[in-house]
């Protein structure tokens, strides 16, 4: 089964982060997804620029309006992202416990909707 693990940080403290500091969370960063892919669970996965540089797209009654920014103010943002796939639910909790970022904010895991296409 397909899961996806959303990686939410708060910005604000990675970047508060020292230059050696940040560099080491992303060696463990590098070696959990070289491991990652190992072990046969990824699929893909990719990290996201900053929430400053998002845009929000709405339609309401038919017209198009578009925001600079995400939709909410939150403390933690969506910096990036693993498709996996696990056996169940237990095993993708296990997967995502891993993630660097889940010791500094928090990891969705979410299961992928497959749908029949003919």
């Amino acid at each position: 089964m397909k899961y996806l693990c959303l990686i939410y940080d708060e910005e604000k403290k990675k970047g508060a982060m020292s230059q050696s500091e940040s560099e080491a969370f992303m060696r463990e960063y590098f070696a959990f997804s070289e491991g990652l892919r190992k072990s046969g669970h990824y699929i893909g996965g990719e990290a996201l620029q900053s929430v400053q540089t998002a845009t929000t797209v709405r339609i309401r009654n038919g017209k198009l309006t578009t925001t600079d920014g995400p939709f909410v103010e939150t403390k933690e943002q969506l910096g990036g992202f693993y498709l996996i796939n696990a056996k169940d639910l237990n095993e993708a909790i296990q997967v995502a416990s891993k993630i660097p970022s889940a010791r500094l904010g928090s990891i969705e895991v979410r299961p992928i909707r497959e749908f029949n296409r003919q």
